[in-house]
């Protein structure tokens, strides 16, 4: 970072494995970063996510909330983004159950797929982090960025379905179930994967607070309009559909 201004922070993990726990990684990792940046003069924009929380059941959430603290006490002028759940054309999120759609007749909605969250698309996180880097944000500010649109899972998965032209089963599947189950999923490839700490995660809704809305510490406060799911998800995950990208049954 010698003769830099400004270090962004992307590292994350969504499953522990080996060396690469989320305390190594979120917690310790950015820390590092943080007192190399505040060493090097640099500013710091630190990506975390909604949810982190040091009273969160899940080791993920903990772990971020504690990447933040040691960010901000080593560098106290940095901003702090916290996505919602983010998709774009690589993300493991609408393409894991895109990839799922198209090799099984039935998707499972965890705690019934009632969960609520506010997807961002990349995009719209990459215009806050420079942003960021050009200095609009506040100093030691934590930003909540979440999309136009609060869905449930449920909703999340239709509309994954209906964009691949899919249809499938959606099974109701209850947390203790779940979590039972991950413990052997966690080792299979692919969309197949499920951890424990991923069930747990679900339990909790993935919304931008009232409190970010309130004091401008949003996408919509930095003068950025969000892009919906709906408006960008086609343009990548049409090559799930079983008919190529300019046919659909479903139209």
């Amino acid at each position: 970072m010698r003769d830099s201004q400004v270090a962004v922070n992307l590292v994350g993990i969504l499953a522990q494995s080996g060396a690469q726990t989320f305390d190594a990684v979120q917690a310790k990792g950015a820390e590092t970063v943080g007192k190399v940046a505040a060493a090097a003069g640099a500013g710091m924009v630190h990506v975390s996510a909604i949810g982190a929380d040091e009273q969160s059941t899940s080791e993920y959430a903990r772990a971020k909330a504690a990447g933040e603290k040691a960010v901000l006490g080593a560098l106290p002028s940095a901003t702090i983004l916290r996505p919602s759940v983010i998709f774009g054309p690589e993300d493991q999120f609408t393409n894991r159950f895109a990839a799922l759609a198209a090799i099984s007749p039935m998707l499972p909605l965890i705690g019934g797929g009632l969960t609520k969250m506010q997807p961002v698309f990349v995009g719209d996180v990459a215009s806050a982090v420079a942003d960021a880097v050009d200095g609009k944000t506040k100093a030691g500010a934590t930003y909540e960025l979440g999309g136009p649109e609060v869905l449930t899972m449920r909703e999340i998965m239709e509309e994954i379905l209906e964009i691949i032209d899919r249809r499938r089963m959606l099974i109701s599947l209850p947390f203790g179930l779940a979590k039972l189950q991950s413990y052997f999923l966690r080792f299979a490839p692919g969309p197949l994967k499920l951890t424990p700490d991923q069930v747990e995660l679900l339990r909790y809704d993935n919304l931008v607070s009232d409190a970010a809305k309130a004091a401008g510490l949003t996408l919509e406060g930095l003068g950025i309009a969000p892009d919906t799911l709906e408006a960008v998800a086609p343009q990548y995950l049409w090559r799930f559909r079983p008919s190529g990208q300019f046919q659909r049954r479903n139209a």
